[in-house]
């Protein structure tokens, strides 16, 4: 059986995905696209995998500059979303937020959840999307507690965690005592 590219698209919308503007910066120039297919790898060493397509007018600039940095968006964020994945020039994009640098020289968005400063270690083509893996070299957290993600088509935010009340473990499980 075959699976429709449509309704993989479907089906893949309905998993929940941080939004993160990706961004590089070189003698290739200075690009950047919004991804929600970024994913870590291991802790040791430190490593990401960012999936771009292979269409995007940036990819050659990414491959090029062997640098990049994962700028994991705030929930408030979603206007700067937007612009890196319109039709802006790279130039208009980087007018949108504050962009500093790290340790590798990619753009980082000033106030992002967090950022992951990393140089491109091994590419892979698959498909129409180039898997880019990414070992981390510098991180910067932020003090914003919610976070921007990609659900069904649309954004939303994530933040508030669900606190177990402890009265209610304990009654549950004098129940389960009961019950024995």
């Amino acid at each position: 059986m075959m699976i429709e590219a449509s309704d993989f698209r479907n089906a893949m919308s309905l998993l929940s995905s941080a939004v993160s503007v990706v961004t590089t910066a070189g003698a290739s120039g200075r690009y950047g696209f919004t991804a929600s297919a970024v994913c870590s790898v291991t802790d040791t060493p430190p490593t990401l995998l960012v999936c771009m397509n292979q269409a995007s007018s940036s990819h050659a600039h990414f491959l090029e500059n062997k640098i990049l940095t994962v700028n994991v968006l705030g929930a408030d964020h979603q206007h700067i979303s937007q612009a890196f994945s319109s039709k802006l020039s790279p130039e208009q994009r980087f007018e949108h937020g504050f962009w500093t640098e790290l340790e590798t020289g990619a753009p980082v968005l000033d106030n992002a959840l967090v950022n992951f400063d990393c140089e491109i270690d091994q590419v892979q083509q698959v498909g129409t999307h180039t898997i880019l893996m990414c070992r981390i070299v510098a991180i910067q957290q932020s003090q914003q507690t919610q976070s921007l993600v990609y659900f069904n088509r649309g954004y939303h935010r994530v933040g508030h965690q669900i606190v177990q009340h402890e009265e209610h473990s304990i009654v549950h499980r004098v129940k389960q005592i009961e019950s024995v």
